[in-house]
């Protein structure tokens, strides 16, 4: 089977990729589409509860974006510097990418918020990013949300006003570069008003990296590599699905991370169970889906891995259609944009 990363291409006009985030979270648009037919409906997500039923489970990423990106200057000449924080290596160790890169030597030194924040580079890698030591006084989370700014995507070009807007509000494991975005619609008045309702609400950390804004850049979609990303699935969270699927209820990734998550536990174990590891599963169209039964997610960038997953799960024509149609009826899309529900 031969899938070209042109088959996923859409036109969308600028004016409709999102630059902030909606007030209230939950007024944002959601399109609901029924998976078996194609069949689409337009609704608020402040009405999600109208197409869940009793026994149904929410499974969403509670992994807590990182203010990952530090502006600085090199100890000694105080040349400039920019940080992107992806991925904590050991206690302070951090991989990260650097602009301009030259500056940054295996020895060198720079620091952040006049001194809240001291790095030194300890290696440099084979791809071009750096390995670096941080020394901080006290917690060196404390002194990141001091000094560094959210890693908003590239193509977000208004400022964020309140940084707690790019988190969901049960984010509260620290490790992501980017936001588990489907999650930012929801409030936690919601949240309490599903549970009442008899929707029960589960946890997976997925800790999102910033590859998941790399682009397929392979004509033939089969030979693009998809990053790894850490991932936790606890027991609570396991026991809840297994019980969720044996009373017939259904079981609902919110965002493709968590999606990404339970297909990679099922696929790699042939069970639902706890599980703790890395996973770097690409889900195109073919792919047999072992976990979940709905999925609530964002409208996401042509060509990219997100939609080819999307369209894995409710048909590649019916995906297409879907994105159409929502250009044409205006729908905000992206990362502060509205919501799809496919069930």
């Amino acid at each position: 089977m031969e899938l070209l990363r042109s088959d996923f291409f859409y036109e969308l006009p600028e004016e409709l990729i999102a630059q902030t985030p909606i007030e209230p979270r939950n007024a944002s648009r959601m399109m609901c589409v029924d998976r078996k037919t194609g069949q689409i409906t337009h609704d608020h997500f402040y009405n999600l509860c109208r197409h869940l039923k009793e026994g149904d489970l929410l499974v969403m990423n509670d992994s807590r974006v990182i203010p990952a990106r530090l502006y600085g200057e090199k100890i000694g000449n105080g040349t400039f510097i920019e940080f992107l924080l992806l991925e904590q290596k050991g206690d302070k160790l951090w991989e990260i990418i650097c602009r301009p890169g030259k500056k940054a030597k295996v020895g060198t030194r720079f620091s952040f918020g006049g001194g809240r924040l001291i790095a030194e580079v300890v290696e440099v890698k084979d791809d071009g990013n750096r390995i670096v030591q941080f020394q901080c006084e006290g917690n060196f989370f404390t002194a990141l949300e001091d000094v560094g700014q959210m890693p908003l995507p590239p193509y977000i070009k208004e400022k964020l006003q309140d940084k707690e807007r790019y988190q969901t509000v049960y984010s509260n494991e620290l490790g992501s570069a980017a936001a588990p975005t489907a999650g930012l619609h929801f409030t936690e008045e919601m949240l309490e008003d599903l549970r009442s309702r008899g929707i029960k609400t589960a946890f997976v950390t997925l800790h999102v990296g910033l590859g998941t804004f790399r682009p397929v850049k392979e004509d033939n979609v089969l030979e693009h590599k998809m990053h790894s990303e850490h991932y936790h699935l606890p027991k609570e969270t396991a026991d809840l699905i297994n019980e969720t699927k044996k009373n017939g209820g259904r079981v609902i990734a919110v965002g493709t991370t968590t999606c990404r998550t339970l297909e990679s536990v099922a696929s790699f174990y042939g069970e639902i169970s706890e599980r703790e590891g890395y996973t770097d599963i690409f889900i195109y169209p073919g792919y047999e889906f072992k976990c979940i039964d709905g999925l609530i997610t964002n409208f996401h960038l042509p060509e990219s891995t997100l939609i080819m997953l999307v369209s894995a799960f409710m048909g590649y024509d019916n995906t297409m259609n879907a994105y159409k149609t929502a250009v044409e009826e205006k729908y905000r899309f992206f990362s502060f944009g509205d919501s799809m529900c496919i069930l």
